[in-house]
C-alpha cells in the first residue's frame, strides 16, 4: 500500500460495508470512494472487495490488506497519543469529555475556573453521552458514569450518583389520581419493572423521551412524574421528590485517561481538579442537597 489514505479507505469500506457509509465516515463523496477503490484494485491487479447484496465485503486479498491496515491504524493512534503527551510542564492542549447534563448543571463553571487558573493550558470541552474513544485521541480525559469502563484506562472511581422520583411541585395538586402519568426513557426496555416499586405503581406511561434533559424539562412543565438525577432536580425549587421516595444509587462516576497520558502533567492536573470538584459536590450528586443547605 503506497499511502495511509489507501488504508483509510479500505478500513472504512470494510467497517461500513457500503460506499455511502464509507463516504460519510471519511467525509468525502460517493464517487471519491468508488474511484479510490478502482485505483486500489488496479494497483493490485485483483479485486480487494467484492459486491454482495447490499454492499461490499473484502476478498481474500482484501483480508490481507485489512490486517496490515489495522496494524497501521494502531501505530497511527499510538503516535497521536505520544504527540499529545508532549509539552513543557503544565502547558499545552487538553481535551476533556463530559456528560452534557453534568456540564450544564455544575461542571461548566468548574472548568471555566480551571481555565482561568491555568491559562497556559488550551482546554477543549466535548459534551455528549457516548464514551469518548481515548485510544483514538477523541479526548485526553473522560468523566463518565458507568458500571464498567474500558479495563485498560487508568484513573479513579469516585462514588455513585443517585436518582429519585420527582414531579413539578403543583403537579399532584392539579392532577387527578387517574390522570397521573410517568415520563420514561424511550430506550428503557422495561420501565414497568421499576415503576411498580415507586409511590405510583399503577400510573401509566404518558411520555417516552430518549433525552435525559428533555425528561427533566417535561417534568418541569408539569407533564408527569419521572425518575431523574438528584443533582438536576433537588436544587430546582419547581420540582419536588415524590412523598415516600428515597434517593438510590445508580452508576459510579469515573475520571479516566489513557495509560500513555497518565504521567502528562496537565492531564494529571486536570484529573485531580475534576476529582476534587466532584467530591465537593457529593452531597448534591447523592441526594443530600436539601439536607445540607
Amino acid at each position: 500500500m503506497e499511502n495511509w489514505d489507501d488504508y483509510r479507505f479500505i478500513l472504512a469500506l470494510s467497517r461500513y460495508g457500503t460506499v455511502r457509509g464509507a463516504a460519510h465516515q471519511l467525509r468525502v463523496t460517493h464517487s471519491t470512494v468508488s474511484r479510490r477503490l478502482a485505483v486500489i484494485n488496479d494497483r493490485y491487479g485483483a479485486p480487494v472487495f467484492e459486491r454482495i447484496a447490499g454492499g461490499y465485503r473484502p476478498t481474500e486479498l482484501g483480508d490481507q490488506l485489512l490486517a496490515a491496515a489495522r496494524r497501521m491504524e494502531q501505530i497511527n493512534y499510538a503516535a497521536n497519543r505520544k504527540q499529545r503527551a508532549q509539552g513543557v510542564g503544565e502547558a499545552g492542549p487538553i481535551t476533556i469529555s463530559i456528560p452534557g447534563v453534568m456540564g450544564q448543571f455544575f461542571l461548566l463553571d468548574a472548568l471555566d475556573e480551571f481555565s482561568r487558573m491555568y491559562p497556559e493550558i488550551e482546554l477543549t470541552i466535548n459534551s455528549g453521552y457516548h464514551f469518548a474513544d481515548l485510544d483514538k485521541s477523541e479526548a485526553d480525559v473522560v468523566v463518565r458514569a458507568t458500571s464498567k469502563p474500558p479495563e485498560h484506562l487508568v484513573g479513579r472511581k469516585l462514588f455513585s450518583f443517585y436518582l429519585n422520583y420527582y414531579c413539578r411541585v403543583d403537579y399532584l395538586e392539579k392532577t387527578s389520581a387517574s390522570d397521573v402519568r410517568w415520563i420514561v426513557n424511550s430506550r428503557d426496555p422495561a420501565p414497568e419493572e421499576w415503576i411498580v416499586k415507586t409511590p405510583f405503581p399503577e400510573a401509566p406511561i404518558g411520555w417516552r423521551l430518549d433525552d435525559f434533559l428533555l425528561r427533566h424539562l417535561a417534568a418541569l412543565q408539569g407533564r408527569g412524574i419521572y425518575r431523574g438525577t438528584c443533582y438536576m432536580a433537588d436544587p430546582d425549587p419547581n420540582l419536588m421528590a415524590l412523598e415516600g421516595s428515597e434517593p438510590f444509587p445508580w452508576q459510579d462516576i469515573w475520571v479516566l485517561t489513557h495509560p500513555d497520558l497518565k504521567n502528562t502533567p496537565r492531564v494529571k492536573l486536570l484529573m485531580r481538579f475534576i476529582s476534587k470538584v466532584l467530591t465537593e459536590k457529593q452531597d448534591l450528586l447523592q441526594g443530600r442537597y436539601k439536607v445540607s443547605q
